[in-house]
């Protein structure tokens, strides 16, 4: 069975998550349809020029609101309610939450009642059902788990070797000072 994706908010890891796939060799997954406010020509540009992972090597174009990869319809909205979203119509099974808009339980069952079976939040959320580190904690989810959150980048980068060391060599304390990249949620003046 191919489990069909949605991707809600389409910046640095919603794109990331869809050129996995497409550079990927599992084909048991699907992006069918992308959300975010920018128009289709710039979400285009966006995935196949990216100043960090270089140009995309894949034949992309955009005709209305469609998002044509390697000869795949990816269809295109720019809603700001998830309750407005196509979920239920092209069986989405899981939304990747990538806008950092919608982090709290209550916002993300907005996809559930749009149609979708689950909600992957890519970013630190709150009443979340669970939080999952893979790698560390993974084998904890569970099938009735809905609105998942992935944690952050921080803790998605100090997690793993941080759960090693510990097996292994059992760490007492620590002390960790992370400087992070501009978003567009800061006020830089």
């Amino acid at each position: 069975m191919t489990v069909k994706i949605g991707i809600n908010g389409f910046g640095r890891i919603g794109r990331a998550v869809l050129r996995a796939m497409i550079n990927g060799q599992d084909t048991s997954f699907e992006v069918v349809h992308i959300n975010d406010l920018a128009s289709p020509q710039t979400l285009a540009h966006l995935l196949k020029y990216d100043s960090v992972h270089g140009t995309l090597d894949a034949d992309i174009s955009v005709d209305d609101n469609v998002l044509s990869v390697n000869g795949k319809s990816i269809t295109i909205s720019a809603c700001q309610d998830p309750l407005e979203l196509p979920w239920a119509q092209k069986n989405v099974h899981i939304v990747f939450e990538c806008s950092g808009r919608f982090r709290k339980k209550e916002q993300c069952e907005r996809h559930l009642q749009a149609g979708a079976k689950k909600v992957l939040i890519s970013a630190p959320a709150s009443g979340e059902d669970r939080t999952v580190v893979y790698g560390v904690n993974h084998k904890d989810l569970r099938s009735e788990d809905k609105i998942v959150s992935n944690g952050s980048c921080t803790t998605n980068c100090l997690a793993p070797p941080t759960k090693v060391l510990d097996d292994h060599f059992s760490i007492v304390s620590g002390l960790v000072t992370t400087v992070h990249a501009y978003t567009n949620d800061q006020s830089v003046l």
